[in-house]
C-alpha cells in the first residue's frame, strides 16, 4: 500500500469516526477520495501539510433556530443552516435550499461539493451551503415571507460581500431572494452583492435563472464533441421540472436534440414530439401546479406516476436535474437497457455511488455535477461583479461568458485527467482540476 493510499484511508476513517450518521457527506468525500489518489502520489506536500482533513473539516458551520407565524397566528419552529466550508480561493458562495429533507449532513455534502465546483469555474469564490427543513410547499406567500425574514434575521450576522455571498438553490427561488435581501436591507444596509439571484430591478444579472440549465447544455455539448458525437438527431431524457431542468430543455433543443421526458416528486411525462419547455415553465414557475398538468394540456403527452429513471423508453442522453441521489444502481442499468451512452448531471450528486459504478463499467460519458452543473454559480460569480461595478451587462454577454467557463471547465477536466493518466474520466478529472486549485491555495496560505 502507496503512502498516498495510506493517507485517503486514514483520513476517510477519521471523519466516518466523527460523522458515522452522515451520510451523504460520506459519500460526497468518497466520490472525490477515490480519484485523487494519484495527485498525492506526486505532490507528497499535500500529505505532509495534512491537506485532506484540513479539507473536509468545514472552517465554520452555524446552525440556529427560525421562529415565524403561520397564517392562523401559531408559533412555528424550523432549523437554519450554513456551512462555511472553505475561503481558500474567495468569499464562501453556496445555495440556500429549503426543503423538508435538509440537515446538517445534506448541507455539509453540498459545501464541499460546492468547493471544487466554484474552484473549477475559474473564478476567485470558495465554497459553502446553507438552508432549512421548511417547506414552501402549500405555503401563502405571507408564510414564506415571515420564514424569510426570520431566516435572515439570524443569517445576516455572518454573511457579507466579502465573506459568504448566498444565492438560491431548492426551493428558493426569486420570490424567496427578494424577501431574503428585502430583510438584509431592513438590517445591514443595501448591499446588493450580498445575494444573487437576485431580481433585475434591484442588482441582478440577465441569464442567472437560465444559467445552470444552459451551463449543463454547454458542458454537455463539449463532451459530445470531443468525442465525435452532437446534440442533433440525440433523443434526450430530463429529469426534474424546476429552474434547472426547463433552461436545459430550452437550450438542448436550440442545440438540435429532442428532450422527450421531465418529472417531479409525483411522476413524470413523456412526450414524443419533444417536451415544449414554456408550457413547462408556465405550470412550474407561474401556476406552481404539478407536472400532470403537461400531459392534460399537450395530447402527445402521456404521464405516469414514479421515477422517470424507471421509464422503459429509448433515449440517448440523461440529464438528471432533480436532486440528489435520484438514480440508483438498478435505476442505471435501466437507463443504459432505454439505450443512454451520454450522463451529465444537472442536480447536485444525483447519481448513487452504485449508478456511478454502473456508468463507468459500461463506459458511458460520464459527467459529474461539480463540473457539469456549475453554471449557476458561475454566473452567481457574474453577478457578484456586476453589482461591484455598478454595471448590468447584456443577455448575450453574460450568456458567452458562461459558455466560455463551461468550455474551460471541460477543458480543464480533460487536462488534468491527462496528466494523471486517467484520460476520459471525466469524475477524476473535475475532482483534480478543483482539488489540486484549492490545495495549492491553502498551502500558501500557511496552516489557518
Amino acid at each position: 500500500m502507496s503512502q498516498a493510499t495510506d493517507y485517503v484511508q486514514h483520513v476517510y476513517q477519521v471523519i466516518e469516526h466523527r460523522d458515522p450518521n452522515q451520510t451523504e457527506f460520506l459519500e460526497a468525500i468518497n466520490d472525490v477520495f477515490k480519484t485523487i489518489t494519484p495527485v498525492l502520489e506526486q505532490h507528497p506536500e499535500y500529505i505532509e501539510a495534512n491537506i485532506l482533513e484540513r479539507l473536509t473539516e468545514p472552517e465554520r458551520i452555524i446552525q440556529f433556530r427560525v421562529p415565524w407565524l403561520d397564517d392562523a397566528g401559531h408559533a412555528r419552529v424550523n432549523r437554519g443552516f450554513r456551512v462555511q466550508f472553505n475561503s481558500a480561493i474567495g468569499p464562501y458562495k453556496g445555495g440556500l435550499r429549503l426543503h423538508p429533507s435538509v440537515n446538517l449532513s445534506i448541507v455539509k455534502f453540498l459545501g464541499f461539493e460546492q468547493i471544487f465546483k466554484n474552484a473549477l469555474t475559474g473564478l476567485p469564490i470558495g465554497g459553502g451551503k446553507g438552508g432549512s427543513d421548511f417547506d414552501p410547499k402549500g405555503k401563502s406567500d405571507n408564510e414564506i415571507m415571515r420564514f424569510c425574514q426570520s431566516f435572515m434575521t439570524e443569517l445576516s450576522k455572518y454573511i457579507g460581500l466579502d465573506t459568504d455571498v448566498p444565492a438560491g438553490d431548492i426551493g428558493v427561488g426569486g420570490r424567496e431572494i427578494g424577501f431574503l435581501y428585502g430583510q438584509y436591507k431592513r438590517l445591514r444596509g443595501a448591499d446588493r452583492g450580498v445575494l444573487t439571484g437576485k431580481g433585475l430591478n434591484y442588482g441582478g444579472s440577465l441569464a442567472r435563472t437560465e444559467a445552470t440549465g444552459y451551463g449543463l447544455a454547454y458542458y454537455t455539448n463539449e463532451m459530445l464533441k470531443a468525442n465525435q458525437l452532437s446534440f442533433p438527431g440525440q433523443r434526450v431524457a430530463i429529469s426534474g421540472a424546476g429552474n434547472v431542468a426547463i433552461y436545459a430543455i430550452q437550450k438542448v433543443e436550440e442545440l438540435g436534440g429532442k428532450v422527450i421526458t421531465c418529472s417531479d416528486s409525483n411522476g413524470y411525462v413523456i412526450d414524443e414530439n419533444g417536451i415544449d419547455f414554456k408550457i413547462v415553465k408556465q405550470i412550474k414557475e407561474v401556476e406552481r401546479g404539478r407536472i400532470k398538468d403537461y400531459a392534460d394540456r399537450v395530447a402527445s403527452a402521456s404521464y405516469y406516476e414514479g421515477s422517470v429513471w424507471d421509464a422503459q423508453v429509448a433515449y440517448d442522453i440523461a440529464l438528471p436535474c432533480a436532486t440528489q441521489n435520484e438514480i440508483s444502481g438498478d435505476q442505471a442499468k435501466n437507463l443504459i437497457a432505454n439505450g443512454a451512452k451520454v450522463v451529465a448531471e444537472g442536480a447536485n450528486m444525483p447519481s448513487s455511488p452504485e449508478a456511478i459504478a454502473t456508468y463507468q463499467a459500461a463506459s458511458l460519458l460520464y459527467g459529474p455535477a461539480k463540473a457539469a452543473n456549475a453554471g449557476g454559480v458561475a454566473v452567481s460569480a457574474l453577478e457578484m461583479s456586476q453589482n461591484s461595478m455598478r454595471l448590468s451587462w447584456t443577455f448575450e454577454e453574460v450568456d458567452n461568458r458562461l459558455k466560455q467557463i463551461m468550455q474551460d471547465i471541460f477543458a480543464h477536466s480533460v487536462a488534468a485527467a491527462d496528466e494523471y493518466h486517467v484520460s476520459g474520466d471525466y469524475l477524476s478529472g473535475a475532482n483534480i482540476a478543483g482539488f489540486t486549485k484549492v490545495a495549492d491555495a491553502m498551502l500558501a496560505q500557511g496552516l489557518v
